[in-house]
């Protein structure tokens, strides 16, 4: 296990310089002039050039290549241009309320999908079935970021149940605070990763081994959850791993919908401003947890069915 961790995560190096590279290079073909945009149009050019040289904007483009991986692999991503804080403490302080909203949407996806799934796999073409469908059609069509709008005017607004902004303190805070952008993205992937259980189980259960463990007698439950469910996960595990980085990715939208703290907000903000170590922080943060997800999918393929080999 530790073997192939360590391969794992060797391969993942050429990803992330790749991710490294070209995330400097969009940061360098952006319109617009940092300095600028930091100390307005107004700042005489004597005091940009100092901005420059302070942020090292005038150094050789090879040079700030290099300054830039080695600042990452030391996890030192300088100092904002707009703010003049370090941006690991932003991303520090932005990182978990992002995490928490992924990790509350993912678990009520979860919760939702995959007991609707076997409901409707269980009663192919009946009402379950068709509910199943519809729902999951109207989790397709319907865009993350409207209908984080409509329950924000519903529940927030309107009825004022929710707080409308911000993250909250204290576990019960912040788990008010993050219900309506959680149960925003759980929505979207519920279908997903109901309709995605339904299509395994019903492939499940058409195997021999299921009918001879009905033809042996054994409770209807314990063939659906035993020998249907369980051999149905490898599928689902990639699916899962597949909905948390589309849960990730889509938190941007919501922290903007719902102006709660988050790395999504952060790095609107920042590419409006065009604050280079802030964007370029960001980005990586990301591109490190979606390796980290991959990896972690990995891990569990060999967990969910141990006749994947380990080498």
């Amino acid at each position: 296990m530790t073997r192939y961790l360590l391969f794992r995560l060797a391969d993942a190096i050429p990803t992330i310089l790749l991710v490294l590279t070209l995330v400097f290079i969009a940061m360098r073909i952006l319109p617009g002039d940092p300095a600028i945009a930091a100390l307005g149009d107004n700042a005489t050019a004597e005091q940009l050039q100092l901005f420059r040289e302070r942020m090292g904007l005038n150094a050789p483009l090879w040079q700030q290549y290099i300054n830039f991986v080695i600042g990452t692999l030391s996890l030192d991503f300088g100092r904002s241009v707009m703010t003049d804080q370090p941006v690991l403490g932003l991303i520090a302080y932005n990182l978990p309320y992002t995490i928490e909203l992924t990790i509350v949407a993912m678990i009520m996806g979860v919760v939702v999908g995959v007991p609707f799934g076997v409901w409707a796999a269980t009663h192919r073409n009946g009402l379950p079935d068709s509910a199943m469908r519809g729902f999951s059609l109207f989790g397709y069509a319907i865009p993350d970021f409207y209908l984080g709008a409509l329950l924000l005017i519903t529940f927030a607004l309107n009825l004022g149940w929710f707080p409308i902004n911000g993250g909250g303190t204290g576990f019960i805070d912040r788990m008010h605070h993050v219900f309506l952008p959680a149960l925003t993205l759980a929505l979207v992937k519920a279908a997903f990763i109901g309709r995605l259980t339904r299509t395994s189980l019903l492939e499940v259960m058409g195997r021999d081994y299921v009918r001879t463990a009905r033809a042996k007698g054994a409770r209807e439950t314990r063939v659906i959850y035993r020998h249907g469910l369980r051999n149905a996960l490898l599928p689902l595990t990639t699916g899962l791993g597949l909905s948390m980085l589309a849960t990730l990715s889509g938190s941007v939208a919501i922290e903007l919908v719902f102006n709660r703290p988050g790395i999504g907000k952060l790095l609107i903000s920042a590419i409006a401003e065009r604050d280079y170590g802030v964007i370029q922080g960001g980005v990586v943060v990301f591109a490190m947890f979606v390796v980290l997800i991959n990896l972690a999918m990995d891990l569990i393929y060999i967990v969910v069915d141990p006749r994947i080999r380990v080498k």
